[in-house]
This record gives structure tokens, sequence and C-alpha cells, in this order.
């Protein structure tokens, strides 16, 4: 498998310029505001939403000004999103570093949040880059309504193979979409390019939930046990709904009493995973992953073959590969 900084590297040189000018984005007078995006920047991720961005865009044209611009505004909601995330978690820490609202609480974090989301909404205004806008709000209107569906149908633990793909596509995949949508709009590609690419990075989305999903099924290196963070948390993935949909009345039951009353008791939690382990609902998901993992792959094969294709191809297999 090629490693991030292998598919890197037909953009490399673009994702140094977006990082300067994703910081200049960021900029504000009040001194309070810019020691916490400073902190945002520093503990940024992997790249991996930039990186759909512009070798969509590379595909199929050459990056511009516009690619910038799609690239930050992505980034600036997307963040936004985040720290807003973490206060309605109420959770302390995000990839290893401390939350925004655990170093200086709720109300500084939602408005940091509130700032972030003012500055893309401008960023686009101001160079009139509406399409852009349009295409990256919807993602933040879809994100908002996943996480409320799923908020919704935790309380019942009631959640259908159809609702859970529902939300995967809403929370997760609309925003790998408006990536690959945004960089694809930004070369001036048509309408119809615009859609397929959209439709492309929702294919790609849903593979890397999926995958996501089944980390919590998978063995744990510090404590060798698997980590069953989402049954703690009372979140109905893929696996645990094949179960469900497999087991008698009576062992659904009880399956469904342990993650809604035992969930912190990790015998408990375990007799879940183990259950779902013989239930083959891990087969089932891994089959289900690699469906959309191919129909991602299969919307690209249209293309004409480039350095920014196969780097998008390798990303695609990135994402359902990787261990983390």
């Amino acid at each position: 498998m090629a490693t991030l900084n292998e598919i890197k590297k037909p953009i490399a040189e673009h994702l140094d310029i977006f990082e300067k000018k994703f910081k200049h984005s960021m900029k504000s007078n009040v001194a309070l505001l810019d020691i916490i995006t400073r902190y945002i920047v520093k503990r940024k991720g992997k790249q991996m939403r930039p990186m759909f961005v512009f070798l969509s865009a590379a595909m199929h044209g050459e990056i511009n000004e516009s690619t910038y611009t799609a690239a930050s505004l992505i980034e600036l909601l997307h963040t936004a999103t985040l720290v807003h995330d973490d206060v309605v978690d109420d959770s302390n820490e995000r990839r290893g570093f401390f939350s925004i609202n655990a170093l200086w609480k709720n109300k500084v974090a939602v408005l940091v949040g509130d700032f972030l989301l003012s500055k893309g909404l401008l960023l686009s205004l101001d160079r009139d880059e509406f399409q852009l806008l349009k295409i990256v709000s919807e993602a933040t209107r879809e994100m908002s309504e996943g996480e409320l569906l799923q908020i919704e149908k935790a309380r019942k633990l009631d959640i259908s193979e159809d609702i859970y793909f529902e939300i995967i596509r809403k929370k997760t995949a609309s925003l790998i979409a408006s990536c690959c949508a945004s960089g694809t709009h930004s070369v001036n590609a048509s309408e119809e390019t615009v859609q397929q690419m959209k439709l492309f990075g929702e294919k790609v989305g849903i593979a890397f939930q999926i995958k996501d999903d089944l980390f919590d099924y998978e063995f744990s290196n510090k404590t060798g046990k698997p980590n069953g963070i989402d049954i703690k948390e009372q979140k109905m993935t893929l696996p645990l709904i094949y179960l469900l949909n497999n087991s008698s009345w009576t062992e659904k039951r009880k399956i469904v009493n342990i993650v809604k009353n035992h969930n912190n008791n990790p015998d408990k939690v375990k007799f879940v995973i183990d259950k779902v382990n013989q239930s083959g609902g891990i087969e089932y998901t891994k089959e289900k992953m690699k469906l959309y993992h191919h129909e991602a792959l299969d919307i690209l094969q249209k293309f004409p073959d480039s350095a920014s294709k196969t780097a998008l191809q390798q990303l695609v297999d990135f994402t359902i590969e990787r261990k983390k």
C-alpha cells in the first residue's frame, strides 16, 4: 500500500502553498482567537480532505486560486464543526491533543466555531465563489442532519441497515463528496463531471466510515482486547446491526439491554463483541466496505489516466487499508 507521502507527490507543492494560505485565512485581530487558531493549525491531521480537493482538481484541469479557496473553505467549515462536536460530545481530547473546550471551556469553543464558520462564508463571498459555498454548505447541513438522526435513533437503538447508511452518508461521506465536487468545480469542469466526482467522494466516504466502525471490533495493541468504544457510546454500527438482524427475539433483547444499560461493563461488552464475531457480522461488514470501494474505483475508470488519477486510486485504497 502506498504511503500518504507517496500519494501526495503530484500535489505536494500545492499542499505546502495551501497550508500558508489556510493559516492566513484564520487570522484575527483578537489575541485570544489567534492563540487558539494557531493551536488548531498545529494539531491538524493527515491532510486527507485537502488531498481529495487538489487531486480531484488536478485530474480535471489546472490547479488555480479557486482550488485553494475550495480547500480553505472546506477546512474552515469542517474545523468549525469539529470544535462544536467536541462541545456536543463533552470530549476533552481529539487526535491525542486537548480539545478547545478542554483548554478554554465551552463558551469559548462555541464562539471559535462560529468565528471559523463566518471566516469560511466570507472567504467564498469575498471571492465570488458562490457555487463552492453552495457545495460546502450543503455538506455542512447534511453533517448536522446525520448527527441529529444518529442521536434520535440512539435513544431507541432501532437503527435498520438503511438508516445506518443514511447516517454515514450524511455524517461522513457528504464531506469527502464535497471535497471532490469543489475541487472538480474549481477547474471549470462540466456539471456532469462535478456530479460524478461528488458520487465518487460519497462512495469513498461510506467505505471510510465502515472501516472506522470495524476498528471497534479489532484488537487493541495496548490491551490485546477489542476497543468496544461504539458499544460504550451506544452507537449502532453495521456489525452490531447485522447481529441483531440475525438473532432470536430473546437474544436480541439481551444484546439491546447490554448496549443500553451495561455498556460500561467490560465482560458484557466483550460478550456482545464475541457474538458479533460469531454471527459473521465482521465478514458481512467487510464485504459491504469492499463493494463501496469498488464502486468508487469504477467511477474513476471513466476518466483519462494521469498521475493524479493514480494518486486518487491509491488514496481510496489507503482509506480501507489504513491501520488507524
